[in-house]
């Protein structure tokens, strides 16, 4: 089952593009309102943060299939300038951008996977996924 789309980060208006995607992919799954409102903001702002932080990049989708359960995996990556510290933006209440700070704990806390991995001068990648209930 497993079905890959992807969408390129590389202006403002892609953010807008790649949340619909994932919406989309939520509802055919079978996702409810509500898990597919947490999923598209989720989506969101992993995009916005490639496009303030890394200029450009990608969000990817994949529909996933685990024993007797079926998701949504996301997964976004950039060649960006990595994150020095990454207990430090998971904390809540942090910002570079000067945003509330709710960015990527509360990514991890829409999601039921989050992982996160950066290399300074290399980019970062994040995964994550939701399991339809």
């Amino acid at each position: 089952m497993k079905t890959k789309s992807s969408v390129k980060i590389n202006k403002e208006w892609d953010i807008v593009g790649a949340r619909q995607i994932g919406r989309e992919l939520a509802k055919d799954l079978g996702f409810g309102t509500v898990d597919q409102a947490r999923i598209a903001t989720a989506i969101s702002e992993l995009a916005r943060n490639i496009y303030l932080y890394a200029d450009k990049g990608k969000v990817a989708y994949e529909k996933i299939e685990d024993m007797n359960k079926k998701g949504l995996k996301i997964i976004a990556c950039d060649q960006g300038p990595g994150i020095n510290d990454l207990s430090k933006v998971m904390e809540d209440g942090f910002s570079t951008s000067g945003g509330l700070g709710a960015g990527l704990p509360g990514v991890k806390r829409l999601m039921d996977y989050f992982d996160i991995v950066s290399e300074p001068g290399k980019g970062t990648t994040i995964t994550t996924i939701k399991w339809v209930r």
